[in-house]
């Protein structure tokens, strides 16, 4: 039940602050800086990123018996603003688990004689131009469906539009857009109109999108983009990118392109093609970008298939970011590929409320869903009981926990927690990828239980070998397995000089 009734906003400041100035102690951040102040920045001089305001959004709403939308994750900038949604918010009310969605049925084949992405949508465009591929959902559980064949004809008119914009065969297309239609769209239009899409990470905060389209400056002039495309909003920083990006012509938005005239027939290209220019995050160093062709992303999708045996009946679900390969490749690619349906979800709507994505996978009955392991660590820490009751999670066949090292701990703990509404202990999937092989490299065998390796700490810290711990060590280091190479895939390990290192027996 909210607090808030007639409470006033100098009283509503002060709980806030409290409250925010409690996180930021246990996080350390307080005794180097003294008292929070109610226009402190919370990223600047808190250090709040993205996970921590989750938790700080948790605790003001239990606090105050409110529900806060999510635009407040992204747009809050300081305490003030905090405040401010919190008296003009409305009581939280129940959000209980949907109904789950009546099956589609078994899915259409695979294009296993497609060469290229385009060729891969154009056949199930015309295979079954009225199956839903995407299931777009929105904040309140609501979901918007998108079909094979309106994909295909929404991209060919945004293809048009590159084209009578300029667009020559070859040329880099960056995509500066949230998980919405428009990415979809822009992403296969570019292919279409024969230019190589390049996904980078859209403005968190839409009214700073100035000093974001700045740090963008070093991927926009590396992939040697011609063309930015975007939301209305950040068409007006053109001069400021312009200026710094000599490659870039046009920064435009998705619907002024799809709105075009029509143009040249769809450009299907070669199999040796690029098919997108995929960034790395640049957190151990600068972005990195590596050029995959249509073939590398074709051959990796259809390894993991074989892989993990993918159905006719597999139903995905994902929340990660469309410019990532786990989110873009891993995700919604494959199961374009594999002709099944998936439900899309913002990493926003995630991070703002876990329990979204586990109604998610209820709601579609989904058997296959990736996330990276902090992911179940915030499902266990962050999701109430109340939130999941009558949670089904029976026909998740496999979790897959990757792009970030694997905890067991994190892997004990969600399979704990979530045994009581279904989940099965074989069902997570520990995995390795990485953008240079287009995704994925290894993948455990299907039905095994992850698997630990148990090593001993000093040994390993010393000399970087991995050496059973004997039984009695104190505080042994404990490795989760990640499987073997994908089908046509190969892994080398080796020495700090470049030499093959043996097997341990």
């Amino acid at each position: 039940m909210s607090r808030i009734g007639g409470a006033d906003r100098r009283a509503v400041e002060r709980e806030v602050l409290t409250i925010v100035g409690r996180l930021v102690a246990e996080l350390g951040g307080l005794p180097f800086r003294g008292a929070v102040a109610l226009d402190d920045s919370l990223d600047r001089d808190l250090g709040l990123g993205s996970l921590e305001r989750v938790e700080l959004l948790l605790r003001l709403e239990q606090a105050f018996g409110v529900r806060l939308p999510d635009a407040v994750m992204a747009g809050a900038e300081s305490p003030r603003d905090l405040a401010g949604a919190i008296l003009t918010a409305q009581p939280a009310p129940p959000e209980p688990v949907p109904e789950t969605r009546a099956p589609m049925g078994v899915g259409i084949a695979a294009p296993a004689s497609a060469g290229t992405l385009a060729e891969v949508l154009g056949w199930h465009a015309e295979a079954a131009p009225e199956r839903v591929h995407v299931f777009l959902r929105e904040e309140d559980g609501r979901e918007q469906p998108i079909t094979y064949g309106t994909l295909w004809d929404r991209a060919t008119a945004l293809a048009a539009g590159l084209v009578a914009h300029g667009l020559r065969p070859g040329e880099s297309v960056a995509l500066m857009l949230r998980t919405e239609e428009a990415f979809f769209h822009a992403f296969f239009g570019t292919l279409l109109a024969g230019g190589v899409p390049v996904p980078i990470y859209p403005p968190f905060r839409p009214d700073r999108i100035e000093e974001y389209a700045r740090r963008q400056v070093g991927i926009l002039r590396n992939a040697e983009a011609c063309m930015l495309i975007t939301f209305p909003r950040a068409e007006r920083v053109a001069g400021l990118l312009r200026s710094r990006v000599p490659s870039l012509r046009e920064v435009v938005a998705a619907d002024r392109l799809a709105a075009s005239p029509a143009g040249a027939p769809p450009f299907h290209g070669r199999p040796a093609d690029p098919a997108l220019i995929q960034y790395t995050s640049g957190s151990t160093g600068d972005p990195k970008g590596v050029l995959l062709s249509q073939a590398n992303i074709l051959a990796n999708i259809r390894a993991i298939g074989r892989a993990i045996q993918v159905r006719p009946d597999d139903v995905a679900v994902s929340w990660l970011p469309l410019y990532h390969d786990m989110g873009l490749i891993g995700s919604w690619l494959a199961a374009l590929y594999f002709g099944i349906p998936i439900a899309i979800l913002s990493p926003l709507a995630f991070l703002s409320r876990p329990a979204r994505w586990l109604r998610a996978l209820h709601a579609h009955r989904a058997t296959l869903s990736p996330a990276p392991n902090f992911a179940f660590d915030l499902c266990v820490r962050k999701v109430a009981d109340e939130e999941i009751e009558g949670l089904d999670l029976s026909a998740w066949r496999l979790a897959f926990n990757g792009s970030e090292p694997v905890s067991p701990e994190t892997i004990e703990r969600f399979t704990r927690r979530f045994a009581p509404y279904g989940f099965r202990p074989e069902a997570m999937c520990p995995v390795y990828g990485l953008a240079e092989s287009a995704v994925a490299l290894t993948v455990p065998p299907l039905g095994r239980l992850p698997r630990v390796d148990v090593v001993a700490r000093e040994v390993f810290q010393r000399s970087r070998e991995a050496w059973p711990a004997p039984p009695d060590e104190p505080t042994p280091l404990r490795f989760v397995s990640c499987g073997r190479p994908l089908p046509g895939h190969e892994v080398r390990i080796v020495d700090a000089a470049g030499r093959p290192v043996g097997e341990r027996t």
